[in-house]
């Protein structure tokens, strides 16, 4: 693989350079991490600017270089990350890009990309976890819409979002993952009430939705009856693949920041703090890497990445943890101080071997799909 820039390449990063050291002065403070109405409003008005540029489709339609200088300029920039649009930019979108009709993407693409509309992840269930071939949400069949019933948890943006991608059971029959089918439920539907549930960290970005007879027309399903399973495959190799790659970024600055806090209050003097930054640094600079790999071989195979998803997704999440475990060493009784830097981020890492898809499940993909080990009985 040839990771080189191309003259146009380095053009773009010049000028997108230039043009965040132009407009990020501009932006308004950023709203409290409860206000997830100005939040919402935010980074909305963050994508529009995006959009106006030219900057808005990097996520879709730029090559997979183009898009790994994107993300490290406007991370090392300090720009807004996509916040309220992360489902509808990293997950939805480019799954009604690969598998929707032509109507569907003229309908729901554009407001995605312009910063109108705010989309939610409906796939997790009180009772099935990640476990997605066990969910119960029912939908059944009635002339030209389903009716939905069911309920769903850690429902990503739902109190701000306009459009939810579900997953329902079409086939109560079938065996499994045979019978799910992938809908977009407008949020605003009579029958659907949202409640927002509070994370460790102390935000709301999560909330348990039940659905009562919501109707949901035909024309919302993406791909066909019964197939929403191989479609979910869709949306899930983005979240694994290619979601997180800016993440990368930001905790290779934030080593480099734990490094000098080190510095700064002395611990940088103890070996065995240095062989941990060491190993971390090897470990994150691997995952970018791997991040340049996935995001190629997307590119190659129509823009939906592979299984090489769930390698990153697996070592990422571990990485991650451990980079905020050794924030908090460095730290030390400041570790418990919620106003201090990393601190919060320290919390919000402990969901990630559980988001997306627990470890144990990405042990399993890599297993079987990738290492072709036999499936447990």
């Amino acid at each position: 693989m040839d990771l080189s820039h191309s003259p146009e390449e380095d053009e773009f990063r010049a000028g997108l350079r230039q043009w965040l050291g132009r407009v990020l002065p501009t932006l308004p403070p950023r709203p409290s991490p409860d206000d997830w109405p100005g939040r919402r409003a935010y980074d909305m008005g963050w994508q529009r600017m995006l959009y106006d540029a030219g900057y808005a489709d990097v996520h879709w339609d730029a090559s997979p270089t183009t898009r790994l200088i994107f993300l490290e300029e406007t991370e090392k920039a300090g720009a807004p990350y996509v916040g309220a649009g992360f489902v509808g930019l990293l997950h939805a979108g480019p799954t009604i890009a690969a598998e929707g009709s032509d109507g569907q993407r003229a309908r729901w693409l554009p407001p995605i990309l312009r910063g109108e509309e705010v989309w939610c992840q409906g796939f997790s269930e009180p009772d099935a976890g990640s476990d997605l071939a066990a969910l119960r949400t029912r939908a059944r069949r009635d002339g030209d819409e389903y009716v939905v019933s069911g309920s769903k948890i850690w429902t990503s943006h739902a109190e701000v979002a306009d459009w939810c991608e579900l997953l329902v059971r079409t086939d109560p029959a079938a065996a499994k993952h045979r019978g799910i089918t992938w809908l977009a439920l407008p949020m605003d539907a009579p029958g659907i009430t949202v409640r927002p549930l509070r994370t460790l960290a102390g935000s709301a970005e999560f909330a348990e939705v039940f659905l009562d007879e919501v109707r949901v027309p035909v024309g919302n399903r993406v791909g066909d009856e019964n197939d929403g399973w191989r479609v979910t495959m869709v949306t899930l190799s983005f979240e694994r693949g290619t979601a997180f790659v800016g993440e990368v970024v930001a905790c290779r600055r934030v080593l480099r920041e734990i490094a000098g806090e080190a510095r700064k209050n002395g611990r940088w003097d103890e070996p065995e703090l240095r062989r941990r930054l060491g190993r971390l640094n090897a470990e994150f600079r691997a995952l970018w890497r791997l991040t340049q790999w996935n995001v190629s071989e997307a590119e190659a195979s129509g823009g939906v990445p592979g299984v090489g998803g769930s390698v990153f997704k697996l070592r990422y999440s571990q990485a991650r943890q451990e980079l905020y475990d050794t924030a908090a060493d460095v730290l030390g009784p400041d570790a418990l101080d919620l106003d201090r830097p990393w601190v919060l981020d320290r919390l919000s890492s402990l969901s990630y071997t559980i988001a997306a898809g627990t470890s144990q499940i990405q042990q399993n993909i890599v297993a079987e799909r990738i290492l072709g080990l036999p499936k447990g009985r």
